[in-house]
């Protein structure tokens, strides 16, 4: 992919990320410099591998979805022959969004300004007073297609850059979280069905990316809600818990729970209920898995963050979507397991009440977000510390890095693998 030649801020040199990033500190400017957000939109957004939707919000053919990467407009679609694709949303004559609803089902896209019309798969079918381009059939431009698509569980990948490591390579490990979802399906796969919300926040997206598994401040911004519904998961993230942070390699990270979870035993103790209120979801389950059933049902969902937008929090998805230095939309929804319609019900239900526009959890870590974004503009102190738990890093049965629940060790896995994405190349 031709790198863009992007000029540094005025008055300041090309950022140097060899020393901006350091292994248990960064530089605040990382978070607020525009020069360095566009930097980022050039050598992460638009080269690695991203999120971007899901099959199942395409199901029948013709069906498609607004969604994006980073800034760009991008409609997935299912064309007749059952191929997802993934077209940016800008007509090939003069550039008008050609989608304007947020999904549907059509087997093409008319652009409102000239009328130019567009398959579903992004082939051009016409367009008006063909004679001025000599007849028809003489144009061929069709919508301009994301280089690669990929999926994996149904879950649908693409980036910008037409060579470079496949998604497996990119996901490495972390696939195996998205498999531990998958698995709490009695039929194997999940659905995106429920609807997404769009929380807006005043501040750069790495820093939602690294709260997604910061184990240190759990008890501290969701203690009120922890408070209200009585719940335990404050002490999963304590100084005694058994669970543990790790880095997976290629910037994702998770919070482990299931050490926590197996040390107490209860199968949908990670969800917060009990067998008897979910009957024939356990009952499936058990009639699908045999004995590993227990162990699915008392290990739970992942918490996992899958650089540089996938963040699937147990019962929540959420895309991360950076629009400036500090602006960024959060897209979430509630997961939906096929063939487990009481689960369904319930992890609807408790998603409103955690990230709905009236829910407290998101709305705690928002505001931390903000706070943040504003504290980094003070001049003083420059770097923000990131050595929690760093004398006792270990590794795990696996050689992934491992720290206590607490650590900041998943912090240290997606700054290390920034600087190598940003420095790829030399320094600019």
């Amino acid at each position: 992919m031709t790198q863009l030649d992007i000029p540094p801020q005025a008055g300041r040199a090309r950022p140097r990320y060899e020393d901006l990033v350091q292994p248990a500190r960064v530089h605040g400017s990382l978070y607020t410099r525009p020069d360095i957000f566009a930097d980022e939109l050039e050598r992460i957004w638009y080269r690695t591998w991203v999120y971007v939707g899901h099959v199942s919000e395409v199901a029948r053919p013709n069906d498609y979805v607004r969604k994006n990467i980073g800034p760009q407009d991008v409609i997935m679609t299912r064309a007749k022959d059952g191929q997802v694709h993934l077209l940016l949303n800008r007509c090939a004559h003069r550039g008008n969004l050609v989608c304007e609803a947020d999904a549907g089902n059509s087997s093409s896209f008319r652009c409102p300004y000239h009328g130019w019309t567009f398959r579903n798969d992004g082939d051009l079918l016409g367009y008006p007073f063909s004679q001025g381009y000599g007849g028809r059939g003489q144009l061929t431009e069709g919508l301009s297609h994301v280089a690669r698509v990929a999926v994996h569980q149904g879950f649908v990948f693409g980036s910008m850059a037409a060579d470079g490591p496949t998604l497996a390579e990119h996901l490495g490990p972390a696939a195996d979280e998205i498999d531990r979802l998958v698995r709490l399906s009695p039929e194997g796969e999940v659905e995106i069905t429920a609807g997404f919300l769009k929380h807006r926040t005043r501040a750069n997206w790495k820093l939602l990316a690294e709260n997604e598994t910061d184990g240190y401040h759990p008890q501290f911004v969701h203690s009120s809600i922890f408070t209200v519904a009585e719940s335990g998961i404050g002490t999963l993230y304590g100084e005694t818990s058994t669970a543990v942070t790790r880095a997976l390699g290629n910037g994702h990270s998770e919070n482990d729970l299931r050490p926590e979870f197996r040390r107490l035993g209860q199968p949908l103790g990670w969800f917060g209920t009990t067998e008897s209120k979910v009957p024939d979801y356990v009952a499936a389950m058990r009639r699908v898995h045999g004995d590993a059933a227990e162990d699915i049902l008392i290990e739970g969902a992942p918490h996992v963050m899958v650089f540089p937008n996938l963040f699937i929090a147990e019962i929540q998805l959420f895309t991360l979507q950076p629009l400036a230095a500090d602006l960024s939309v959060q897209h979430v929804t509630a997961i939906q397991l096929k063939g487990a319609p009481e689960m369904n019900t319930r992890m609807l239900q408790q998603s409103i009440g955690s990230v709905g526009p009236a829910g407290l959890l998101l709305a705690d870590d928002t505001e931390m977000y903000e706070r943040n974004q504003v504290g980094l503009g003070e001049l003083r102190p420059e770097w923000l510390d990131l050595r929690r738990g760093l004398h006792r890093e270990r590794r795990d049965e696996r050689g992934l890095t491992i720290g206590d629940a607490t650590d900041e060790t998943g912090m240290r896995g997606f700054w290390a693998h920034y600087r190598q994405l940003m420095t790829e190349g030399g320094s600019r």
